[in-house]
């Protein structure tokens, strides 16, 4: 049985994706969901490490860790549920570097939209959390996600614009 992700868990987990990286060139992963809840204190643990990277090299060893370590690892992002929003790569939150490998939050604006329109409870108090901590500006949050082109929407046939707007504002109605 898999242990869940714990904040001790995802220090593990770090030290154990720098120590297998190889390669000479620097590389990024980023923690998405739940291991961001987790990592700000917002949860005590999660279900699984949700991780990103830009060079799927750095996960080559990733079965082994997960059988080592007893977690549950999937690969997502955002933007693997929802369209991109405008301006993600400067919003990720820098965590630390191990070695060659930098770990960061993925932007919490994306994180924050995956969130409110899957529309869970813990995916929504998880969205209560970002506006809460700061880390999102709900005013820059609404014109990032109604600014999101009408065409972006065709590669995700489960979404509609207008579902991921009544998502958003249905979100702001309940948090008010």
């Amino acid at each position: 049985m898999r242990r869940s992700l714990t904040i001790e868990r995802l220090d593990d987990l770090m030290r154990e994706i720098a120590g297998s990286y190889r390669a000479r060139r620097a590389v990024r992963v980023f923690i998405v969901g739940g291991g961001t809840a987790v990592h700000f204190g917002w949860r005590h643990s999660t279900i699984d490490a949700d991780l990103y990277s830009d060079d799927p090299g750095v996960f080559d060893d990733i079965q082994s860790m997960k059988e080592r370590l007893q977690l549950n690892i999937e690969f997502a992002r955002p933007e693997n549920f929802v369209p991109a929003l405008r301006g993600s790569k400067a919003r990720h939150l820098f965590i630390k570097t191990i070695g060659k490998v930098s770990f960061l939050h993925y932007d919490p604006y994306a994180q924050m939209l995956s969130k409110v329109v899957r529309g869970f409870r813990q995916d929504l108090l998880d969205a209560q959390n970002f506006l809460s901590s700061g880390m999102v500006d709900p005013v820059h949050f609404r014109s990032l996600v109604y600014s999101i082109p009408e065409t972006e929407f065709q590669k995700y046939p489960a979404l509609s614009r207008d579902a991921v707007l009544d998502a958003v504002d249905d979100f702001f109605e309940q948090s008010e």
